[in-house]
């Protein structure tokens, strides 16, 4: 199960409580006071981690906690701390307060770490409060509480190129014909329930990593269809691909399709429309699909170097649309360092 939206509470450890003890030892007139120090607490600390693929670990976790702190001992020995909590989340994921809305910390890269919940101090034991005036204290210090949080993890996946259409514009179909991954195709609208997410290997071992999500329908900015949940994934794609049937199933027009999608981003998140973008015109081995091909070409209000005729079953137009890929992904990102 996809899970990209969680709530949790997260409770770092308590700080072990110090002790009063006594050094009672035979031949040893004048022990004093040796209680020892608790431990601290165990913090909570989040990671990212590239094998994660969504926050599924969470799905059945609400409240979380990290390991207390040991009490100290006798003889001056100090409690064990408790061990850090360290909690794997992929690459995207952003991590808000529950309350607020907050954003605490956007995770964009791999090996990062944050410390959400920070864990208690250890108390003191009653060595610690003896001085020349005061040689046998019979006091100590309980140990501190952790940190506690209510969070809320919201995972936008970061792909180079995010894949956005109707249901049943043949989206899942061109994800397996240009990536490795498999996916359900089916010839029915929703066929895909959460995004998918693969890469697309060049011959120069250059990758690009593709984002499919389930298909956009009219009105979804109203909740319709599977409304507009899943376009936070394709928020940070850096090139957007449009899939549109040509072949006027069910006597759909593929510009008026166009025009849905555009309008539905538009209602989401205006700024998304200012990114480069590719159309790949899916099913042009249909019948009458012809005809609609040519009146697409005719009243496409952008430059007509960004539509690529296809065939995503049979593979017609796949390479051509590879390298436009691939090269509008160069100009949209920084230069690698020497």
């Amino acid at each position: 199960m996809f899970v990209d939206s969680v709530k949790i509470t997260l409770r770092a450890g308590k700080g072990g409580n110090g002790v009063v003890a006594w050094r009672r030892e035979k031949y040893v007139p004048k022990g004093g006071p040796v209680g020892g120090n608790g431990g601290k607490g165990g913090s909570i600390v989040f990671k990212t981690d590239t094998h994660v693929p969504s926050l599924e670990s969470f799905r059945n976790r609400r409240l979380i906690n990290a390991e207390n702190g040991m009490p100290g001992g006798g003889n001056l020995q100090k409690g064990r701390h408790g061990k850090d909590l360290v909690l794997t989340l992929p690459c995207g994921t952003l991590v808000k307060d529950a309350a607020t809305g907050e954003v605490l910390f956007d995770f964009t890269d791999i090996d990062q770490e944050f410390l959400i919940c920070k864990g208690g101090k250890g108390g003191k034991g009653n060595h610690c409060f003896k001085s020349p005036t005061h040689q046998a204290p019979n006091i100590c210090t309980p140990g501190t509480e952790g940190e506690t949080r209510e969070i809320e993890l919201e995972l936008k996946l970061i792909a180079d190129v995010g894949l956005i259409g109707i249901p049943n514009a043949g989206k899942s179909t061109l994800m397996s014909k240009i990536t490795y991954v498999q996916v359900k195709i089916g010839a029915y609208p929703f066929t895909t329930l959460h995004p998918n997410l693969s890469y697309i290997q060049y011959p120069d071992r250059t990758r690009l990593l593709v984002a499919d999500i389930p298909g956009i329908i009219e009105n979804a900015h109203l909740n319709k269809g599977l409304g507009l949940a899943f376009l936070r994934h394709i928020e940070r794609s850096s090139v957007l691909l449009f899939v549109i049937d040509v072949s006027g199933f069910e006597g759909r027009d593929p510009l008026d399709d166009f025009k849905v999608l555009q309008n539905e981003i538009r209602t989401y998140q205006p700024e998304m429309l200012d990114r480069p973008f590719l159309v790949a015109l899916n099913k042009i081995d249909q019948e009458g699909a012809e005809e609609h091909l040519k009146n697409f070409y005719q009243n496409y209000p952008f430059p007509k170097e960004t539509l690529f005729p296809i065939s995503a079953i049979r593979g017609e137009g796949l390479p051509l649309l590879k390298e436009a890929l691939k090269r509008l992904v160069g100009e949209k990102l920084p230069p690698k360092p020497a």
